[in-house]
């Protein structure tokens, strides 16, 4: 496969982060879940990640020149780096958020309307991310690999719905 035509699995990536961005805010406004919301704020680490991931394709797919003499794939380590660094930042902010609404719990409201949303979003994920690791092996690109683990780890956000309150 040709490494240009990886890019346009990170826009999917991309397109995937703004569903979920939008569904998930959406949950919550429904239901009041803290574990929802962080879910859709974690949703913006995740739609940095997939910018970083799709510059780093777009570097990675140039030809070889004077100061790279065997190509700039290289780019893409940079990439899962980033997309490593990024799940720590979102767990932490997680955590926080968590255990303030610990020190102030409020109950839940509309929680079949949420959860039937959420489901949505995590389908979505689902798909992205399968398609994602399947590309990423197939083609060798870590960087489309560390994107789909990124969206396995993250996205599938039944257990913050329940567990968030």
């Amino acid at each position: 496969m040709n490494r240009s035509s990886l890019t346009r699995y990170a826009w999917l990536s991309i397109a995937a982060a703004f569903a979920t961005i939008g569904l998930k805010g959406l949950a919550y406004f429904l239901t009041g879940s803290i574990g929802l919301l962080s879910d859709a704020v974690e949703s913006l680490v995740n739609l940095l990640g997939a910018t970083i991931a799709l510059c780093m394709l777009i570097i990675a797919a140039h030809p070889p020149d004077e100061e790279h003499h065997f190509g700039h794939s290289k780019a893409e380590y940079f990439a899962s780096g980033a997309e490593g660094i990024l799940i720590l930042v979102a767990a932490v902010g997680i955590g926080i958020a968590a255990v303030w609404r610990m020190i102030s719990p409020r109950p839940l409201e509309q929680a079949g309307s949420g959860l039937m949303v959420s489901a949505v979003a995590s389908l979505i994920n689902l798909g992205v991310a399968r398609t994602l690791l399947y590309v990423g092996r197939k083609s060798n690109s870590i960087t489309l690999e560390a994107d789909a683990r990124q969206c396995i780890t993250w996205r599938y956000s039944f257990y913050s719905f329940g567990g968030g309150r």
